[in-house]
C-alpha cells in the first residue's frame, strides 16, 4: 500500500492533530493556560499521564516548547510560532461545531463550561475592579464539581475550587447545564434562561444584572441548534 503523507500536506498535518485530545490542548495553550493543571483542567477526561504523552508528542512535533518556570520549580508549556498558527484552525473547528454537531447533555458539563466562560470568553473590560465572588452551584452534579466560585479582582477573573475566603456576592444555581451551554454558546439569552428556572441567580441585584454583560458570546455560525433538529 502507498504512503502518500510525505507529499500530502492534509496527511502530514493529520498525522500531528489527528488524536481527539491534541487540538484540546492546543486551544488551552492558546487561551493562556501554561501549566501542567491548567492545561488538564480544560481537559476533563484526558488522565494526567495521557496528557503527558500528548504534550511530550506536541514537542517532537514542533507544536510546543517547554521551559523551567521563573522560580525553577516545574515547567512551562509555550506554543512555538507553529503552535500558534493553528488558532485559525482551532476557529474553524469551533465555527463547524456550532453549525453541525448537536450540543447535548454529555457534551454540556458546567464546570467545563465555566471553565471555558472564564478562561477565554469573559469580557475582562467590563470587569469590576474591586473585589467580587461569585459562587456557582450544579444540583445535577455529583461529588466536588458540583460547586466552584470565580473570584474577580482588579479586573481580572480565576476559578476556584474552594472558597477563596472572602463573602460571596452572588450566588448562580445552574439547574439545567444544557440551557447553561447553550448560552455560553449564544443560542439563547440569559433573561431567557432566567424565566425557564434554569438558571437562578440570588445576591446583590446591581452585580446579577451585570453578571451577563460579561460575557464575550461565542455567535452560532449557520443554522441554530433547534433548526437542526
Amino acid at each position: 500500500m502507498r504512503n502518500y503523507g510525505q507529499f500530502c500536506p492534509v496527511a502530514r498535518a493529520s498525522e500531528v492533530l489527528g488524536e481527539r485530545w491534541t487540538i484540546i490542548i492546543v486551544r488551552n495553550l492558546l487561551v493562556g493556560c501554561h501549566t501542567f493543571n491548567g492545561i488538564a483542567e480544560g481537559a476533563p477526561g484526558l488522565s494526567r499521564a495521557l496528557l503527558t504523552k500528548r504534550l511530550q508528542e506536541l514537542r517532537r512535533a514542533g507544536v510546543i516548547d517547554v521551559v523551567p518556570k521563573p522560580g525553577g520549580r516545574g515547567s512551562l508549556y509555550e506554543l512555538t510560532e507553529a503552535g500558534r498558527a493553528l488558532w485559525s484552525v482551532v476557529l474553524a473547528l469551533q465555527d463547524w461545531g456550532l453549525k453541525w454537531a448537536e450540543l447535548t447533555p454529555e457534551h454540556a458539563h458546567p464546570g467545563v463550561v465555566l471553565w471555558s466562560w472564564v478562561t477565554g470568553y469573559l469580557r475582562t473590560d467590563l470587569l469590576p475592579q474591586r473585589r467580587v465572588l461569585i459562587r456557582f452551584d450544579f444540583p445535577s452534579i455529583e461529588g466536588q464539581a458540583r460547586r466552584g466560585w470565580v473570584l474577580v479582582e482588579h479586573g481580572a477573573a480565576e476559578i476556584c475550587e474552594k472558597n477563596p475566603g472572602f463573602e460571596e456576592d452572588l450566588v448562580v444555581t445552574v439547574n439545567d447545564p444544557l440551557v447553561f451551554a447553550r448560552w455560553h454558546l449564544g443560542e439563547i439569552e440569559w433573561s431567557e434562561a432566567l424565566r425557564s428556572g434554569a438558571i437562578v441567580v440570588t445576591g446583590r441585584r446591581q452585580l446579577a444584572r451585570a453578571l451577563p454583560t460579561w460575557d464575550r458570546r461565542v455567535v452560532p455560525v449557520g443554522p441554530s441548534a433547534d433548526e437542526r433538529r
